[in-house]
C-alpha cells in the first residue's frame, strides 16, 4: 500500500467543482428572491 503524502494531491477538479456549486447557489437564490419579489408585488 502507498503511504499518503499530505498536499500532493491534485484538486484542480474538486475547486473547480466547488466553484460552480457555489456559482449555482447564488443564481438560484437570486432567481428565488426575484420570483417571490415579483409575486409580492404583481400577485393580488
Amino acid at each position: 500500500m502507498a503511504d499518503h503524502k499530505h498536499g500532493e494531491m491534485d484538486i484542480t477538479d474538486q475547486t473547480a467543482m466547488y466553484n460552480a456549486f457555489i456559482k449555482f447557489c447564488t443564481w438560484s437564490c437570486v432567481v428565488i428572491f426575484g420570483i417571490l419579489l415579483f409575486l409580492a408585488v404583481f400577485a393580488s
